[in-house]
């Protein structure tokens, strides 16, 4: 099992790219962007598609298999090194202006495609260990609160009017964008206050875990203020900014246009693989831990990323994340290229 969870651990070379790029400096301290709008897309473009299946034998073990999540766990440090040496790099002098862009930019990449990516694995997980990993991960880019509006109201709502993380057909990614990011902070409020209410419970509880959320946010930007002065705050915000950025992003191009049908006022027929829209290019499955393959997840989200399978009956994406991130990022071309695969998909769900 180990050498079928090696592929998964190619996002680790991004902070190694990330300090290299640094040493060099110039336009080198871009070198995740190009690694992930460049290399990983070209990789995808060059190879065949992966629709391979586990067994259910296979998937047992697969389920089973330790390495695949201690690939997950090992970001958590590996994030974090990174931002306190982003913060030494950006705050100690010695780059210029553009090489501490270049390095903010890389760090909020990284966080947003791997640590993000990973967090999103570990809050679906039913132990406390790997969902305390997964706040601890979103802490870093101050979007806590995913923990909770993605697992119980993304999930629950999506391919819905009231599923904020959800584009609806012909709307552009930067009308979407401020929709969701404020739509997800309310949305998890709500989750959390009804999940008090239901208990007998105010807002105020201190089980109230948005609360818990900003407490934690605030040391957080506290201690970074106290150590490393304003500067340090700009990096740790825009780091997390251009992280949460990248995911909503994605969010847009995973649900744009699909809608499930309403069966009865306020109901709404159960999720299915045809309500997500799925990618199975080999690179970006490989450095994402399966996200693309994102119509089974939905489906059935208790499934650890390494037994995701490749659903035919899925709507499929014509090339892989860090290609439709960019398309996503020119609207008429987006338009072109998804509009007609959502009215075919409606014309087939109808």
């Amino acid at each position: 099992m180990l050498l079928r969870a090696l592929p998964h651990v190619i996002g680790f070379v991004i902070p190694a790219l990330i300090v290299l790029g640094a040493r060099r400096g110039g336009a080198w301290t871009f070198v995740t962007l190009a690694f992930i709008y460049g290399f990983v897309p070209l990789v995808d473009a060059l190879s065949a598609l992966d629709t391979h299946n586990p067994t259910p034998e296979e998937s047992d073990a697969l389920e089973r298999s330790l390495p695949f999540r201690v690939i997950t766990w090992a970001w958590v440090p590996v994030q974090f090194a990174l931002i306190g040496w982003g913060l030494l790099a950006v705050t100690g002098g010695g780059h210029t202006p553009l090489e501490v862009a270049g390095i903010t930019v890389s760090i909020g990449l990284a966080s947003g495609a791997i640590g993000i990516t990973f967090a999103h694995e570990l809050i679906h997980r039913p132990g406390r260990w790997e969902r305390a990993l997964g706040e601890v991960l979103l802490a870093s880019v101050s979007y806590t609160h995913f923990a909770i509006e993605h697992v119980q109201g993304h999930h629950r709502w999506v391919a819905t009017p009231r599923d904020p993380a959800t584009a609806r057909f012909g709307e552009s990614v930067y009308a979407f964008y401020p929709r969701t990011v404020i739509g997800g902070l309310r949305s998890a409020w709500g989750v959390e206050v009804e999940r008090l209410a239901r208990r007998g419970r105010t807002w105020w509880h201190p089980a109230n875990r948005m609360l818990r959320y900003a407490a934690e946010q605030a040391a957080l930007y506290a201690g970074v203020a106290w150590w490393f002065g304003a500067p340090g705050v700009l990096f740790l915000a825009a780091q997390a900014v251009i992280a949460f950025s990248l995911l909503e992003v994605i969010n847009y191009v995973e649900h744009y246009g699909l809608t499930r049908r309403e069966v009865s006022a306020g109901r709404f027929e159960r999720v299915m693989p045809w309500h997500s829209w799925n990618s199975s290019h080999r690179m970006s499955n490989w450095v994402l831990v399966n996200l693309a393959r994102h119509s089974d997840h939905h489906y059935l989200a208790s499934k650890r990323y390494q037994v995701l399978d490749h659903l035919d009956a899925a709507p499929q994406l014509p090339a892989g994340y860090g290609t439709m991130f960019v398309v996503a990022l020119v609207p008429p071309l987006w338009r072109r290229v998804m509009d007609p695969r959502v009215l075919a998909w409606r014309a087939a769900h109808a």
